[in-house]
């Protein structure tokens, strides 16, 4: 009896340390828009040749650095469950290519970096709507950024889904914050 009851005993620890090494599992699927699709378009030879000439300083030395630049573009925010541009969103779009196209231009590299468009969404919906979500307002972005004289082999989209929030509380206002576009200026 001391043998069976030992055994029974081994038997549910073994199970239970089994599950609990095991983290959440994610689908591997490469087929569908359930992964994050980044789309680039870089002209490479251009990019290495930048990354010599681009030093990371203090935002408060006054030098002007990408990301000096990007703190000062403002992320495109949407409506629930929306990836079109309203009349505003461009107006910022628009502020924010003056703002890479004036500062890139003082620090003399204008025609070597890369716009990285990053499309965020809030928790609401499936993992694969989400990315696809994401990749519409980045895409929607770009479209608009390409209308205002950015070159489209400069820009990159890649979709994050909900997996990159920069509020996690369960408000309405929080969720708005998370259904964005972010920029990223890379050398």
């Amino acid at each position: 009896m001391k043998a069976l009851l030992f055994t029974g005993s081994l038997v549910a620890i073994l199970t239970l340390a089994g599950c609990s090494g095991t983290g959440p599992v994610v689908e591997d699927t490469t087929e569908g828009t359930s992964q994050p699709e980044e789309i680039s378009i870089v002209d490479e030879s251009s990019a290495a040749d930048t990354e010599a000439g681009i030093v990371s300083t203090d935002l408060d030395s006054g030098i002007v650095t990408l990301e000096s630049i990007e703190a000062k573009i403002v992320p495109i925010y949407f409506a629930f469950d929306k990836y079109n541009l309203e009349d505003e969103d461009i107006e910022t779009l628009r502020t924010n290519v003056e703002i890479v196209k004036g500062d890139t231009a003082a620090m003399k590299i204008a025609d070597q970096y890369t716009l990285k468009l990053e499309g965020n969404c809030d928790e609401w919906g499936s993992d694969e709507y989400n990315f696809a979500l994401g990749l519409k307002r980045a895409n929607a972005v770009k479209e608009e950024l390409i209308n205002d004289g950015i070159e489209a082999n400069r820009i990159t989209m890649v979709s994050y889904g909900s997996s990159s929030p920069v509020c996690t509380e369960k408000t309405q206002e929080c969720w708005s914050k998370n259904r964005r576009v972010d920029f990223k200026l890379l050398p």
